[in-house]
């Protein structure tokens, strides 16, 4: 049953827009105007959800959540705009603890509004079942990681959009071609995952073996600051894939918002290339259609699959299969999940080879991928 939400905005509009939708939907709102009166809003009205912008006068919504966090532990969505600096703002939300994120409309917001509405009540309602966890110290801006000089990995020129086609139905897997990656490592995750991964890929040494492909459910104009934030916390190198690449040990892939991530065979190598969202799949970039492309060109016994927190069921079809198969898969544990809802599907479906929680992800694919090695 809907509960309360405490809209932070300092724009009136957004205000009365937010809180229309919300209201009409069955929730008790209260509004703030800025993040000072939010973080007493909070304190003396205890909501169940928060919605907070992020440029506000008087405090911010960065110094609010981090104030409200401490305070008074509560679920929080970001309510962010489509711009660099929005989008660099929200990543460091996630990692102070809000749970997720909705884009502001563009253009004439009262015309748009719509166009958020079903997202935003879908993202108030999972946030008001989440579990949060024990806190832990705030990473929002990540010092760099002193990385060793890598030889630099090729990258084909940019492909025209006509170029970024879907995987063949059924090409031959290679075998033992020169340049190959030995296998590949997919990880499927949604609600909670940018800070979650902070758990997972960072602990990856910058001589693991096999290349990385994370499909993270998030819109366009997110995935390149969610990429050069991990990327500074990481001895891997982390990437956006806006474009075909070469699939290389010592490269973590990003799927872009926007887009789906799929695996090809080009001229005998195994590239990563993002291709248009596909229409029978309800999230992206999708986990369930970067699993199955890359089961096109690889033995399942070279795959590893990894589905972490998240509502919904991407990534548990398709994981289950790799495993019936022959592959390995992770499913992550309740007890780490901020949402258990996509490692929940894959464990019901015995797609699971094993069940962790997210700080023991890393430890056992380093075992996996030296035992294939």
């Amino acid at each position: 049953m809907p509960g309360k939400v405490l809209v932070v905005d300092d724009s009136a509009l957004m205000r009365r827009l937010l809180s229309a939708v919300l209201t009409q939907a069955g929730w008790t709102v209260a509004v703030a105007r800025n993040g000072r009166e939010g973080v007493e809003q909070l304190l003396e009205w205890q909501p169940d959800v928060v919605t907070l912008d992020i440029n506000m006068p008087e405090m911010d919504g960065l110094t609010a959540l981090s104030l409200m966090m401490q305070a008074r532990p509560t679920p929080i969505v970001m309510v962010s705009s489509l711009t660099e600096k929005g989008a660099q703002a929200t990543m460091e939300a996630l990692a102070l603890g809000a749970v997720d994120f909705i884009a502001k409309p563009g253009g004439t917001i009262s015309l748009s509004i719509d166009d958020i509405q079903a997202l935003l009540l879908e993202k108030v309602r999972t946030a008001s079942r989440i579990r949060l966890r024990p806190g832990r110290p705030a990473t929002a801006m990540p010092a760099p990681v002193q990385r060793a000089p890598r030889p630099a990995l090729a990258r084909p020129a940019p492909a025209s959009p006509r170029t970024i086609a879907s995987a063949p139905a059924s090409p031959a897997p290679l075998r033992g071609s020169a340049g190959r990656c030995p296998g590949l490592v997919l990880i499927g995750i949604s609600t909670g995952g940018p800070r979650t991964l902070e758990d997972v890929l960072p602990q990856l040494a910058a001589d693991f073996p096999w290349p990385v492909l994370v499909a993270q459910h998030m819109p366009p104009n997110f995935t390149l600051a969610f990429a050069q934030r991990m990327d500074r916390m990481c001895a891997l190198e982390v990437v956006e894939v806006g474009e075909p690449m070469p699939l290389e040990p010592g490269r973590i892939h990003i799927g872009r918002g926007g887009t789906d991530l799929v695996v090809v065979e080009r001229l005998g190598r195994l590239v990563a290339q993002p291709r248009p969202e596909s229409p029978a799949h309800p999230w992206h970039p999708s986990a369930d259609v970067m699993v199955e492309s890359a089961m096109r060109v690889l033995p399942a016994s070279q795959l590893v699959g990894v589905l972490m927190t998240g509502m919904g069921f991407d990534g548990a079809k398709a994981m289950a299969e790799l495993k019936a198969r022959g592959g390995r898969t992770i499913a992550e544990a309740e007890s780490s999940c901020v949402v258990f809802g996509m490692p929940s599907e894959l464990i019901q479906r015995g797609g699971a080879s094993v069940v962790l929680p997210s700080q023991d992800v890393a430890r056992q694919l380093r075992t996996w991928v030296q035992r294939l090695a």
